[in-house]
């Protein structure tokens, strides 16, 4: 069953829950715009196995289209309730390429381009790696519940797309900014995180993470040998 609720710009007077600037959601930033808002929906998230994480999503013809601003609102707002750091619309299952996702203070590595980013819908994103280090950590996925595995990833990307007036997004990303970009853009090309492991030993639950922790540093070591 899906849930609607109305959210209301940061500028709106006795605004309780707000848009951050640049989410395009306002049409000139920090102004109320009701009319740019739209009511949001939490949708249903489509788990491993169901045909649409194994398509190659389409591309968006018209990024300012009524539909793309409803799916990238409903996409925030599943995202919000499910505790989600990104989202991409073949998880809602919409084989369509656009990527909601923000970056917080608490999940940075230190690299000077890993920082944070204020709630961001990305349309068309291309990604191109600056470099051929990659880097192994730990991802969950909204589709892959109750897991989490050690993916390895390009340490470093440089990343393009559109926003919701169509105007572009240029960024270079290093750390966990990177990270994200990469596991919210394999999902547009039918890829979840198990397909990209190295090491299958190190996909694990949750709960069994917990209790037995994995130092990543001793499993590479290990591997090496």
């Amino acid at each position: 069953m899906n849930i609607t609720k109305i959210r209301v710009c940061e500028a709106s007077a006795g605004a309780q829950t707000a848009f951050p600037e640049g989410c395009g959601f306002c049409a000139t930033p920090n102004r109320a715009d009701s009319a740019n808002i739209p009511v949001m929906a939490i949708l249903k998230i489509a788990r491993m196995g169901h045909p649409v994480l194994r398509g190659k999503a389409e591309t968006v013809a018209d990024p300012t289209a009524p539909e793309i601003r409803q799916l990238a609102a409903d996409m925030i707002e599943t995202m919000e309730d499910y505790g989600g750091t990104g989202l991409a619309a073949p998880q809602v299952h919409v084989p369509k390429r656009v990527v909601v996702f923000r970056v917080t203070e608490g999940r940075l590595t230190g690299r000077p381009l890993d920082t944070p980013q204020d709630l961001t819908v990305i349309i068309n994103p291309v990604i191109e790696p600056i470099g051929a280090e990659q880097e192994q950590d730990w991802e969950g996925c909204l589709s892959v519940p109750g897991l989490r595995g050690a993916v390895p990833r390009f340490v470093k990307i440089r990343y393009r797309g559109l926003d919701l007036f169509g105007k572009p997004i240029d960024r270079v990303a290093e750390g966990f900014h990177a990270r994200v970009l990469q596991h919210e853009c394999d999902h547009l090309d039918g890829i979840l995180y198990p397909q990209r492991m190295s090491d299958l030993s190190l996909l694990v639950y949750n709960e069994e993470g917990a209790r037995h922790p994995v130092d990543l540093g001793q499993a590479r070591d290990k591997a090496a040998e």
